[in-house]
């Protein structure tokens, strides 16, 4: 069961933008998000916006899918240049799910070659897609890099069957060091995510899987804690007493140990989850998150995907709208013409602050202390004193997490969000 959506003000039917999205839009950045809802199976743990590809038909089916996100792109540009938005040509563009290589290569590179034609894609631009290691081919992959697409991700999650069989994933793990390597044979750069907290893991399991995403040699890898949101099926699991959830202390071992093993191995965190190797003097970061964390603008594609556009504007510091999420009803509205959106929200100076303060303090680069309010700038001491904030980083005005304060992050946001 996917999340409900967030509430919020209607959107209006043609998508129009306030007028003050284009103050300070020239300095902002700009990517496109493309949400694929579709997967094979749904995972246990999962609630994202997905279905597997037999649930729908009609205008939402796999097939159609490709057109019906294309004609969202087209509503997207002539909405902005309804606006007055500057014309920026798109930094990063992400492809996430679902599955989205669930769709045929040629599809994907439809979907980005409308992004091309719309805004233009900037010099070097990265382009990325999430994908099973159940759902390429060297061919697959070969199309989507003459495409443009210059990234994968892929969901490897554990190295460990039994953790994987927990996880309902799909893939053989021992297919890693093959897709990793079609990938990089066919020019992408190839990133691998990980979970670590699963019913039933130990940190022997943990650490094997780790090191076989080491032992690909790939520049990038995500390590997310297991979150169980309510409404899904290890949830129930869960409620009934099937599977046992880890400890705090537990995750918080299986972090420090991901943490020096990948530092270890050339690989440095720039963000709480997220590490990255520096190649040829190129940091190999996922920039389009850095560029949803840092606070640029994104036009998301797809049902319930989110959209934010910023202000420089005081008292109106941006604005964000979402999607319908099922399918079927997102390509009914799109193809009467209507905007596929279902509310939005127009963030204030404080609800801005909350947002800066919370992703930038999860950034390796942290965060200027004159964002800070006063009262929350005489608390950092406090955290320096207690080992979550980096003592030297705040002689010189920046609040930026240790070790330590990474793994009680949430703690210190709050503490300096007043």
């Amino acid at each position: 069961m996917s999340p409900a959506l967030p509430e919020g003000d209607p959107a209006p039917d043609d998508g129009a933008l306030p007028a003050w999205v284009t103050a300070g839009a020239a300095d902002r950045g700009f990517g496109v998000y493309l949400h694929v809802p579709f997967c094979t199976v749904r995972c246990g743990y999962c609630d994202f916006n997905t279905y597997t590809a037999s649930e729908l038909g009609g205008g939402a089916s796999q097939s159609s899918y490709a057109t019906t996100a294309l004609s969202e792109i087209a509503f997207a540009a002539d909405v902005m240049d309804r606006a007055g938005l500057p014309a920026r040509e798109v930094a990063t563009v992400f492809v996430g799910g679902g599955t989205p290589t669930l769709l045929p290569a040629g599809d994907l590179a439809r979907m980005l070659d409308g992004v091309r034609a719309a805004w233009g894609l900037a010099p070097g631009a990265e382009v990325t897609t999430e994908a099973n290691p159940d759902s390429v081919t060297p061919a697959s992959l070969q199309v989507l890099a003459d495409a443009g697409f210059t990234r994968v991700s892929f969901g490897m999650q554990s190295a460990v069957p039994s953790v994987l069989a927990t996880l309902e994933r799909t893939h053989d793990p021992r297919r890693i060091p093959d897709v990793v390597r079609w990938a990089r044979e066919a020019g992408l750069e190839v990133s691998l995510d990980l979970i670590y907290g699963t019913p039933g893991e130990s940190l022997d399991d943990w650490r094997v899987s780790v090191e076989t995403a080491l032992a690909t040699g790939v520049d990038h890898v995500s390590a997310y804690a297991l979150v169980v949101e309510q409404g899904t099926k290890m949830a129930a699991q869960v409620r009934r007493g099937e599977l046992a959830l880890p400890s705090e202390d537990d995750q918080a071992t299986k972090y420090e140990l991901a943490d020096d093993l990948l530092t270890a191995a050339g690989l440095e965190w720039y963000e709480v989850s997220n590490w990255a190797r520096t190649v040829d003097g190129a940091p190999r970061a996922c920039r389009h998150n850095l560029a949803y964390w840092r606070g640029d603008d994104w036009w998301g594609i797809g049902p319930g995907a989110h959209s934010y556009m910023g202000s420089d504007e005081p008292g109106t510091r941006g604005i964000r709208w979402w999607n319908v999420k099922h399918p079927l009803r997102y390509a009914k509205m799109l193809g009467e013409g209507h905007s596929p959106a279902a509310g939005r929200e127009v963030l204030d100076d404080a609800s801005a602050q909350l947002e800066r303060v919370m992703l930038g303090l999860r950034l390796r680069e942290g965060l200027d202390l004159s964002v800070l309010s006063p009262p929350a700038r005489q608390r950092v001491a406090v955290h320096v004193a207690n080992e979550l904030l980096d003592g030297r980083s705040a002689l010189t005005g920046r609040a930026v997490l240790t070790r330590k304060g990474r793994l009680l992050a949430d703690t210190v946001v709050r503490d300096l969000t007043d």
